[in-house]
């Protein structure tokens, strides 16, 4: 790497963080029919992907009952959203629309009866297959390209379905090379997700359904992935809860050095700092280790009593 691939550092993050009344901050998401208080807390949402060509699952949830089956522990391990996709992020074969509503839609329909509390995302950026999903139970709707479908809007208008605006920077399902962001790459997302924000609301979307994303390692470096999460305040700040889909990615099998077996403690950690910083949902393979890692760091700042406090009581 040559040392204008590097991007200037920028200040290093001091702890704490944050302190715990500084984090005080009231949201509540609202999903179709259901809402989600996400006010002084985080919650995870679940993976479940029902593509053969997952970077990380390699198919092992492709089947139909093996997607539900996997839906329904992630929901035990305590994800309060899952997230079911039929197509991956990255590029890979092509899938047609019918394609991709036949792999979602039964599982969220299966979610749907067997749990009428979880929130249902579908990870898809076409309005067909949103529209679909929506119809068989979803609430919301996670688009990784950022509102490259324009009938998206009409779908999120017309259901009032969540919708997650994410910074993606490039044409879907491609890999950046050598991508730069001019001045910064926290202050380009930040304006991206903004004007993206401002038009949903504009068009008639509630302000209340909007999260916004900003694209760990989408068109961006492990430099630029490391910069976002450290600057993640500065997205918080636009009033939206933040999402963070940083499970396992490559900037942080980078940083550490390890290959793609290896990230899961990588993973946690990074959870936890985001959340410290102002992230309210982040998307994880690993459910259950990252909810008990969120609980024990809201529990030491203060958003959260301890589970059981008997210790010195009996």
């Amino acid at each position: 790497m040559t040392v204008l691939e590097r991007p200037v550092r920028d200040d290093a993050l001091h702890w704490p963080l944050r302190s715990a009344a500084s984090a005080q901050r009231e949201l509540v998401l609202e999903a179709g029919q259901r809402s989600l208080d996400l006010s002084n807390r985080a919650v995870v949402m679940g993976i479940v992907n029902r593509t053969p060509d997952s970077f990380y699952d390699q198919g092992r949830t492709f089947g139909l009952a093996a997607a539900v089956e996997h839906a329904m522990r992630l929901r035990e391990e305590g994800a309060e959203i899952l997230d079911i996709g039929g197509i991956k992020g990255g590029p890979g074969p092509d899938v047609t629309v019918a394609e991709e509503i036949e792999r979602v839609v039964p599982v969220i329909a299966a979610v749907r009866s067997a749990d009428e509390d979880v929130l249902v995302s579908v990870d898809t950026f076409r309005a067909e297959v949103a529209r679909a999903a929506v119809a068989a139970g979803a609430d919301m709707i996670n688009d990784v390209t950022g509102l490259s479908d324009e009938g998206m809007i009409d779908v999120l208008v017309e259901t009032g379905s969540a919708y997650v605006a994410m910074h993606h920077g490039g044409e879907p399902r491609t890999r950046p090379f050598r991508r730069r962001w001019e001045p910064s790459v926290t202050n380009v997302v930040r304006e991206h997700l903004e004007r993206l924000s401002g038009r949903l609301v504009e068009a008639g979307v509630r302000r209340s359904s909007v999260i916004i994303d900003p694209g760990h390692d989408f068109q961006k470096t492990t430099f630029h992935s490391l910069e976002l999460t450290r600057h993640l305040g500065t997205l918080a700040e636009l009033g939206f809860p933040v999402m963070v889909a940083l499970s396992n990615k490559d900037f942080i099998g980078e940083t550490l050095g390890v290959t793609l077996d290896g990230r899961v403690t990588g993973s946690i950690a990074a959870a936890v700092v985001s959340v410290l910083l102002g992230a309210s949902i982040v998307r994880v393979h690993e459910v259950g280790p990252t909810v008990e890692a969120l609980v024990m760091t809201e529990a030491i700042v203060g958003w959260r009593e301890p589970r059981q406090a008997l210790r010195g009581l009996e």
